[in-house]
Protein backbone atom coordinates (compact mmCIF):
# COMPACT_ATOMS: atom_id res chain seq x y z
CA UNK A 1 0.00 0.00 0.00
CA UNK A 2 1.33 3.55 -0.89
CA UNK A 3 1.21 6.23 1.49
CA UNK A 4 -1.72 7.87 -0.57
CA UNK A 5 -4.07 5.06 -0.05
CA UNK A 6 -6.74 5.38 2.72
CA UNK A 7 -6.78 2.85 5.31
CA UNK A 8 -9.10 2.62 8.45
CA UNK A 9 -9.20 5.49 10.90
CA UNK A 10 -6.53 3.96 13.10
CA UNK A 11 -8.69 5.31 16.35
CA UNK A 12 -11.22 2.50 14.92
CA UNK A 13 -11.82 -1.49 16.53
CA UNK A 14 -11.26 -5.15 14.69
CA UNK A 15 -14.67 -6.44 14.90
CA UNK A 16 -14.14 -10.17 15.32
CA UNK A 17 -16.68 -12.52 15.00
CA UNK A 18 -17.71 -14.72 17.58
CA UNK A 19 -14.80 -16.48 19.31
CA UNK A 20 -14.79 -19.96 21.22
CA UNK A 21 -13.30 -19.65 24.67
CA UNK A 22 -10.61 -22.16 22.87
CA UNK A 23 -9.10 -20.05 19.98
CA UNK A 24 -5.50 -19.68 20.47
CA UNK A 25 -4.07 -16.92 18.03
CA UNK A 26 -0.46 -17.02 18.61
CA UNK A 27 1.89 -14.13 17.69
CA UNK A 28 5.96 -15.41 17.34
CA UNK A 29 8.25 -12.13 17.00
CA UNK A 30 11.37 -13.38 15.07
CA UNK A 31 14.72 -14.01 16.52
CA UNK A 32 17.87 -11.32 16.96
CA UNK A 33 18.88 -9.47 13.78
CA UNK A 34 22.23 -7.26 14.33
CA UNK A 35 19.47 -4.43 13.60
CA UNK A 36 17.50 -5.15 16.21
CA UNK A 37 20.27 -5.26 18.72
CA UNK A 38 21.30 -2.18 18.04
CA UNK A 39 18.09 -0.69 17.74
CA UNK A 40 17.38 -0.06 14.18
CA UNK A 41 14.25 0.37 12.70
CA UNK A 42 13.92 -2.74 10.54
CA UNK A 43 11.46 -3.28 7.88
CA UNK A 44 12.21 -4.70 4.03
CA UNK A 45 16.08 -4.75 4.50
CA UNK A 46 16.26 -8.47 4.98
CA UNK A 47 19.29 -8.67 7.64
CA UNK A 48 19.49 -12.33 8.86
CA UNK A 49 19.24 -13.46 12.35
CA UNK A 50 22.26 -13.28 14.47
CA UNK A 51 24.07 -16.27 16.13
CA UNK A 52 22.12 -15.41 19.44
CA UNK A 53 18.94 -14.92 17.56
CA UNK A 54 19.14 -18.27 16.05
CA UNK A 55 19.41 -20.23 19.25
CA UNK A 56 16.28 -18.31 19.99
CA UNK A 57 14.47 -19.17 17.16
CA UNK A 58 15.47 -23.14 18.16
CA UNK A 59 14.62 -22.71 21.87
CA UNK A 60 11.06 -22.26 20.87
CA UNK A 61 10.88 -25.58 19.56
CA UNK A 62 9.93 -26.10 23.33
CA UNK A 63 7.38 -23.77 22.95
CA UNK A 64 5.40 -24.83 20.37
CA UNK A 65 5.93 -28.83 20.08
CA UNK A 66 2.90 -29.69 21.04
CA UNK A 67 0.62 -26.87 19.87
CA UNK A 68 -0.62 -28.57 16.50
CA UNK A 69 -1.62 -25.62 14.82
CA UNK A 70 -4.57 -25.31 11.66
CA UNK A 71 -2.50 -22.46 10.55
CA UNK A 72 0.72 -20.94 10.28
CA UNK A 73 1.13 -17.81 8.48
CA UNK A 74 4.85 -16.12 8.28
CA UNK A 75 5.81 -12.64 6.81
CA UNK A 76 8.20 -13.33 3.88
CA UNK A 77 11.22 -11.88 5.52
CA UNK A 78 14.52 -14.20 5.43
CA UNK A 79 14.40 -13.20 9.70
CA UNK A 80 10.75 -14.28 10.30
CA UNK A 81 11.03 -17.59 8.02
CA UNK A 82 14.42 -18.34 9.26
CA UNK A 83 12.61 -18.33 13.06
CA UNK A 84 9.80 -20.64 11.59
CA UNK A 85 11.98 -22.93 10.54
CA UNK A 86 14.59 -23.16 13.04
CA UNK A 87 11.35 -23.05 15.61
CA UNK A 88 10.45 -26.21 13.67
CA UNK A 89 6.94 -24.70 12.59
CA UNK A 90 5.34 -25.77 8.85
CA UNK A 91 4.20 -22.56 7.46
CA UNK A 92 1.20 -23.06 5.18
CA UNK A 93 1.66 -19.53 3.81
CA UNK A 94 4.04 -16.40 3.39
CA UNK A 95 1.50 -13.79 4.04
CA UNK A 96 2.82 -10.15 2.90
CA UNK A 97 0.35 -8.52 5.40
CA UNK A 98 2.75 -9.39 8.23
CA UNK A 99 5.26 -7.65 6.80
CA UNK A 100 7.07 -5.20 9.81
CA UNK A 101 5.51 -1.31 9.28
CA UNK A 102 7.43 0.00 6.70
CA UNK A 103 9.88 3.15 8.64
CA UNK A 104 10.21 4.59 5.12
CA UNK A 105 13.38 7.13 5.08
CA UNK A 106 14.14 6.06 9.17
CA UNK A 107 14.75 2.82 7.94
CA UNK A 108 17.64 1.78 9.73
CA UNK A 109 17.90 4.53 11.99
CA UNK A 110 17.59 4.66 15.77
CA UNK A 111 14.85 6.34 17.71
CA UNK A 112 17.83 8.36 19.17
CA UNK A 113 19.62 9.17 15.98
CA UNK A 114 15.90 10.28 14.82
CA UNK A 115 15.22 12.66 17.81
CA UNK A 116 18.40 14.51 17.63
CA UNK A 117 16.22 16.20 14.51
CA UNK A 118 12.72 15.42 15.59
CA UNK A 119 12.28 15.11 19.36
CA UNK A 120 10.63 13.45 21.43
CA UNK A 121 9.83 11.01 17.92
CA UNK A 122 8.47 8.01 17.62
CA UNK A 123 6.76 5.92 15.33
CA UNK A 124 3.36 5.58 17.31
CA UNK A 125 2.68 9.01 16.85
CA UNK A 126 4.98 11.21 14.76
CA UNK A 127 4.80 9.11 11.38
CA UNK A 128 7.52 8.85 8.81
CA UNK A 129 8.49 10.18 5.86
CA UNK A 130 7.85 7.71 3.03
CA UNK A 131 6.56 5.16 5.00
CA UNK A 132 3.62 3.72 5.78
CA UNK A 133 0.84 5.45 8.19
CA UNK A 134 -0.78 4.15 11.14
CA UNK A 135 -4.11 3.73 8.94
CA UNK A 136 -2.54 2.04 6.77
CA UNK A 137 -0.78 -0.21 9.09
CA UNK A 138 -3.80 -1.44 10.67
CA UNK A 139 -5.10 -1.48 7.50
CA UNK A 140 -2.82 -4.55 6.78
CA UNK A 141 -3.56 -6.04 10.36
CA UNK A 142 -7.33 -6.08 10.23
CA UNK A 143 -6.84 -8.35 7.08
CA UNK A 144 -4.46 -10.46 8.72
CA UNK A 145 -6.36 -10.89 11.65
CA UNK A 146 -9.88 -11.41 9.34
CA UNK A 147 -8.05 -14.02 7.92
CA UNK A 148 -6.78 -16.01 11.26
CA UNK A 149 -10.12 -15.66 12.83
CA UNK A 150 -11.76 -17.53 9.90
CA UNK A 151 -9.12 -20.33 10.79
CA UNK A 152 -9.71 -20.41 14.72
CA UNK A 153 -12.52 -22.50 15.38
CA UNK A 154 -10.19 -25.51 13.90
CA UNK A 155 -7.61 -24.90 16.32
CA UNK A 156 -4.92 -22.93 17.01
CA UNK A 157 -3.14 -20.11 14.53
CA UNK A 158 0.22 -19.04 14.41
CA UNK A 159 1.54 -15.50 13.10
CA UNK A 160 5.21 -15.66 12.37
CA UNK A 161 6.77 -11.59 12.30
CA UNK A 162 8.00 -8.74 13.75
CA UNK A 163 7.62 -6.31 16.69
CA UNK A 164 5.83 -3.29 15.61
CA UNK A 165 3.77 -4.95 13.63
CA UNK A 166 2.69 -7.72 16.45
CA UNK A 167 1.91 -5.19 18.42
CA UNK A 168 -0.87 -3.69 16.03
CA UNK A 169 -2.22 -6.95 15.92
CA UNK A 170 -2.87 -7.30 19.70
CA UNK A 171 -3.91 -3.65 19.70
CA UNK A 172 -6.31 -4.31 17.45
CA UNK A 173 -7.69 -7.15 18.38
CA UNK A 174 -9.00 -5.95 21.33
CA UNK A 175 -10.45 -3.41 20.04
CA UNK A 176 -7.85 -0.71 20.32
CA UNK A 177 -6.48 1.97 17.86
CA UNK A 178 -3.35 0.66 16.53
CA UNK A 179 -1.34 3.36 18.76
CA UNK A 180 -2.58 1.18 22.12
CA UNK A 181 0.20 -0.87 20.71
CA UNK A 182 3.05 1.27 21.94
CA UNK A 183 2.16 0.37 25.43
CA UNK A 184 3.14 -3.68 24.57
CA UNK A 185 6.50 -3.97 24.72
CA UNK A 186 7.40 -6.92 22.72
CA UNK A 187 11.01 -8.66 22.92
CA UNK A 188 12.86 -10.52 20.07
CA UNK A 189 11.64 -14.20 19.60
CA UNK A 190 9.02 -13.56 22.36
CA UNK A 191 5.59 -15.25 22.09
CA UNK A 192 2.11 -14.29 22.77
CA UNK A 193 -1.10 -15.62 22.95
CA UNK A 194 -4.58 -13.64 22.08
CA UNK A 195 -7.88 -15.54 22.30
CA UNK A 196 -11.48 -14.65 23.59
CA UNK A 197 -13.75 -15.20 26.77
CA UNK A 198 -17.56 -15.50 26.06
CA UNK A 199 -16.89 -14.21 22.55
CA UNK A 200 -14.80 -11.20 23.51
CA UNK A 201 -11.25 -11.23 22.13
CA UNK A 202 -8.58 -10.46 24.65
CA UNK A 203 -4.81 -11.19 25.48
CA UNK A 204 -4.04 -14.52 27.18
CA UNK A 205 -0.60 -13.81 27.68
CA UNK A 206 2.07 -11.60 26.00
CA UNK A 207 5.67 -11.11 25.53
CA UNK A 208 6.43 -14.23 26.91
CA UNK A 209 10.59 -14.05 27.36
CA UNK A 210 12.27 -16.64 24.86
CA UNK A 211 13.91 -19.90 26.87
CA UNK A 212 16.98 -18.68 25.12
CA UNK A 213 17.13 -15.43 26.61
Amino acid sequence: MTSGEAGPDPGSAFVAPELPDSAALWLLRHGETEWSASGQHTSHTDVALTDAGERQAKALRSVVAELKPTLVLCSPRRRARDTAGLAGLHVDEIDDDLVEWDYGAFEGRTTAEIRKSIPDWTIWDSGVPGGETASQVGARADRVLARATSRLADGPVVLVGHGHFSRVLAARWIGLPVTAGARLLLGTAATSVLGAQYGTPLIVRWNIPNPAA
